[in-house]
């Protein structure tokens, strides 16, 4: 438990988006003006006139503000006591979500002993608190050698997202706050960027004693970034003295991939849908593409504890946000917690059938302070006056997930292509070609109504957990996506080239698409959906036997989402 709050560190100046939005909006030919080159006039699907260009163009990432990062409306809504907690824990899970950690000596302890970054929010930033990596990856700038050329998390501007306020107020970066965020003895792996995606490392296979990759025996476990070897906040006693994974060694045996952070807006709404409401959803997508010859088919996984449909995550893995940030706190910043409460070796480290011993004992409790090092902390009640809100008294997981339960799903808006507003009527056009065609009988419009929410049961609908649409544009269910896409990583029931529908609000803001963020143009995500295997090969056909102005009015329409 974090006894001392930090001022919540968090997301980019704007200037910083519009960079990111440079680098995704990309077109090989231009053809009317909104393509930069000369006007063509032609009649769309909706019978108004729009320009054409002769290629689609990905209108890129939508820089003006949309509000993303906001609380439901009735947590925000101080007009009773309950939402007034409510909005106090939004405001507290907000704030440690923000936290840097340490190693010890520090107001945050627990780092380590491996790590891929010291924040959540320095992984989920884009567009606002909540989402996934940023134009400028932290990872790159903030954890790399100590060396006098890199950039640390002190040279990036912040600023912070208040409740109830509208304007962003700069605050001190943790540099400032005296915070240790570099290592003396990391290098920064070669697949990580200053300006390219936050990412995890897998090994899909186990390595055999010769370097060689053996298929027979399946890994997938993340291999930590970093580690906590030459930090001054770090071990100080000889034995503690791990390297990082091999990764190059890895990419040369065709024995790597990789993921980007999934965004945790509206998870409070995807995890309060029942089981009921997913599986009669899926017989509808079901018929719908037996009925138009989609060939699109899909599963769900399932928690292996009680057997219930999971959702979260970019294979379903994890059942609920409580298990999320759990495993989350765990595994990418190692941090151990009242879900995992044990120091996480490497998949090596912990796996006896290849001599593994899991890690030293050095590296163990480097803390100070025992296990877990994330716990609630009952004494916080005892010395507040009577009837506060005791948001404090949670533990850093609980917080966290109330900030992902109250989060707001991000708002829809308007498209600029090429410095031009789209017309309402394309975007509309285009809602109903993205079903035509097939891309809604997985990215569902809207999968159901959530049940009741003991958390909101006095409202209900738009704004409420309860008795709420889930626009996510997705149907949580898991689908074949080919060998293209393939991370032969399995997970649950997931197989090595199934994925869940990805939700796609807030996409019209996302800079890196697809799950390992290996384009920043949704044309080629589009296209990756296409390949031996897919579920989704004839939908993308569909999409290629459009007119370019009827691809264009798709693209705009998923980059208003």
């Amino acid at each position: 438990m974090k006894t001392v709050k930090l001022l919540p560190v968090s997301t980019l100046l704007a200037s910083l988006l519009f960079a990111g939005a440079a680098g995704a909006q990309i077109a090989t030919t231009s053809g009317g003006s909104n393509c930069g080159g000369t006007t063509t006039t032609t009649t769309t699907s909706t019978g108004t006139s729009s320009n054409s260009c002769s290629v689609a163009v990905d209108p890129g990432v939508q820089a003006a503000s949309r509000n993303a990062g906001q609380p439901l409306a009735h947590v925000a809504d101080n007009d009773n006591n309950n939402n007034a907690q409510l909005n106090a824990f939004f405001s507290d899970g907000l704030d440690r979500f923000q936290e840097v950690e340490s190693v010890s000596g520090g107001p945050n302890n627990g780092l380590g002993p491996r790590f891929n970054f010291n924040q959540c929010a320095g992984c989920h930033v884009q567009p606002a608190v909540g989402g996934t990596g940023g134009p400028v990856n932290f990872q790159f700038t903030g954890i790399g050698n100590c060396s006098t050329t890199a950039l640390s998390q002190a040279t990036v501007s912040r600023e912070t997202y208040i409740p109830g306020q509208t304007n962003f107020t700069p605050i001190p970066t943790p540099a400032q706050q005296g915070v240790v965020t570099c290592n003396s003895t990391n290098s920064v792996p070669f697949f990580i960027t200053k300006n390219g995606p936050t990412r995890e490392a897998r090994f899909p296979f186990f390595f055999n004693s010769d370097g060689t990759v053996n298929k027979n025996m399946p890994n997938g476990g993340v291999e930590d970034l970093f580690t906590v070897s030459g930090r001054s906040d770090g071990p100080t006693s000889a034995g503690c003295d791990i390297s990082q994974p091999p990764f190059s060694a890895a990419n040369t045996a065709n024995n790597i991939v990789f993921r980007i952070p999934t965004p945790v807006f509206g998870l409070g709404l995807l995890e309060n849908v029942d089981d009921s409401t997913l599986l009669v959803n899926r017989q509808d997508n079901l018929n719908t593409s037996s009925s138009s010859g989609f060939g699109i088919a899909g599963i769900f996984n399932h928690n292996p504890n009680d057997n219930t449909i999971s959702r979260l995550g970019w294979k379903a893995q994890n059942k609920s946000g409580q298990l999320f940030a759990g495993e989350a706190y765990n595994v990418e910043m190692g941090i151990t917690n009242l879900i995992m409460q044990n120091e996480r070796p490497t998949p090596d480290e912990d796996n006896e059938m290849i001599g593994g011993l899991g890690l030293p004992s050095a590296c163990l409790n480097l803390s100070g302070n025992g296990y877990p090092e994330d716990a609630n902390n009952p004494d916080a009640s005892a010395v507040a006056p009577a009837n506060t809100i005791q948001a404090a008294a949670l533990d850093d997981v609980s917080a966290f997930a109330n900030f992902m339960r109250f989060l707001a799903p991000p708002p829809p808006g308007g498209v600029v292509l090429s410095g031009k507003a789209v017309a309402s009527s394309t975007i509309s056009a285009g809602s109903q070609l993205f079903n035509s065609v097939g891309c809604g009988s997985c990215h569902n419009p809207s999968l159901g109504m959530t049940q009741m929410s003991s958390y909101t049961p006095t409202t209900s609908g738009v704004g409420s957990l309860s008795l709420a649409p889930v626009n996510a544009f997705s149907d949580l269910e898991l689908h074949h996506m080919g060998t293209g896409l393939a991370d032969n990583v399995q997970q649950g029931f997931a197989g090595g080239d199934e994925f869940r529908t990805s939700p796609l609000w807030g996409v019209g803001q996302r800079i890196f698409l697809l799950h390992d963020g290996r384009t920043t143009n949704l044309i080629t995500a589009i296209q990756a959906h296409s390949s031996s295997g897919s579920e989704a090969s004839t939908v993308v056909s569909n999409f290629n036997a459009l007119t370019v102005t009827q691809q264009q009015e798709i693209l705009d329409f998923v980059r208003s989402l």
